[in-house]
């Protein structure tokens, strides 16, 4: 990591326009998630401007991914950050942020109004019945890396199975919990590898009562955009697990049809994943609860940059850290996979199921986008509704 030094001597250069330009402008056109963000991010600030080294770049990818939190997003501040600081990091950040925001909000009044056409009424029927599958290719990309960061001792590969299941189990059975189930895994491995473990329950303890402390309205909807943001791990597609029992369940802000719609809006649309729970806060509170949401969910990931990017290094060489998301990472990866079976149980037509079928082969046979299965899968749900299929 360069020191501060360079980041000061890059403040003479990059302006404050020109961020607010070019990171709205990421904000725009970043479709596909965490992949294109960074291959966007890279572009701008290593490939074509030089203002950033490749080594500091890439440290900074691998700081942000132990971080809880949407990682892209963290990445997108931390290199504003490098350039301009803390007006550079907030400007950055909301930039990038901003354009998604208004868009799935947007779309959020369309989809979950009162009496939708039977159209819309299709377009998320057949994006719903993709989503699924998405998590499962989710899950799938994430298993490599995580295995090859588990190493190769037997009892290691073990432990990363066992954390699998679990998460993967309470995804699809207790979802409420679900946050203190990563959390244990994570405590659970620091135990195995260094018998120090009363730092980690000190971590956990505190979080145990401050979830059985959301009782609803503001603070449940508060409390679900916090997870988010700040107890998630393992890329965005983790939110799906942490906010569907609680949306659709426990608080009954939206229906199971209804979620599956507003993951699929999370994933069509550009800028960050986690802009999902803009439209959890959008069906609980109105326009203001998804203001709400969003902010609380991206606040996490502004302080991490502005409080702690100067000390991204200790970060990474943290053996503590590195132990929790030894167990914590595969549990969020069983998490996402498992969140696929509640998402499946929410289907309410039987010719959503060929569609599944359909996106499964798209993103694992042919091995395409997301975004352009989602959006087929949307154009074949117009086409049925429009052709009289039961909406």
């Amino acid at each position: 990591m360069s020191d501060e030094v360079s980041r000061d001597e890059s403040a003479h250069v990059v302006s404050l326009a020109t961020i607010a330009r070019e990171w709205t402008r990421l904000g725009f056109i970043g479709f596909g998630g965490p992949p294109t963000h960074i291959a966007l991010l890279r572009r701008l600030c290593v490939e074509e401007n030089h203002w950033l080294g490749p080594e500091e770049f890439e440290d900074g990818i691998a700081t942000t991914n132990l971080l809880p939190g949407p990682a892209s997003t963290q990445l997108a501040i931390f290199c504003a950050w490098r350039l301009r600081g803390a007006a550079g990091a907030v400007l950055g950040g909301a930039c990038f942020i901003l354009p998604g925001l208004a868009i799935i909000l947007g779309l959020s009044s369309v989809f979950l109004s009162r009496h939708p056409a039977d159209w819309v009424l299709g377009a998320a029927a057949g994006a719903g019945a993709a989503v699924p599958a998405v998590a499962l290719n989710a899950a799938w990309q994430l298993v490599p890396s995580s295995r090859a960061r588990a190493g190769t001792a037997t009892t290691a590969k073990v432990r990363w199975s066992a954390y699998a299941l679990v998460g993967g189990v309470a995804a699809a059975t207790i979802g409420p919990y679900l946050v203190l189930v990563l959390l244990l895994c994570g405590v659970v491995e620091i135990a195995l590898r260094s018998q120090k473990t009363r730092g980690s329950l000190h971590t956990v303890l505190p979080l145990t009562v401050a979830h059985s402390g959301a009782f609803g309205g503001i603070g449940a909807l508060a409390w679900v955009a916090f997870k988010v943001g700040a107890l998630s791990y393992g890329g965005g597609f983790v939110i799906v697990p942490l906010m569907q029992h609680d949306a659709v369940t426990t608080f009954h802000w939206m229906t199971a049809a209804q979620f599956l719609n507003a993951v699929a809006l999370g994933q069509i649309t550009p800028g960050p994943v986690v802009q999902t729970v803009a439209v959890v806060g959008y069906a609980a509170a109105g326009v203001g609860g998804g203001l709400l949401a969003a902010l609380i969910a991206f606040a996490p990931s502004f302080l991490f940059v502005l409080f702690g990017g100067s000390h991204f290094d200790k970060i990474r060489a943290n053996t503590s850290m590195r132990s929790f998301l030894a167990g914590a990472g595969p549990a969020v990866i069983g998490a996402i996979a498992g969140s696929a079976i509640p998402l499946g149980l929410s289907y309410q037509h039987l010719w959503q199921i060929p569609i599944l079928v359909g996106v499964a082969l798209w993103l694992f046979v042919l091995r395409r986008g997301v975004v352009s299965g989602l959006l087929i899968a949307g154009a074949v749900g117009i086409i049925l509704a429009i052709g009289g299929a039961s909406m």
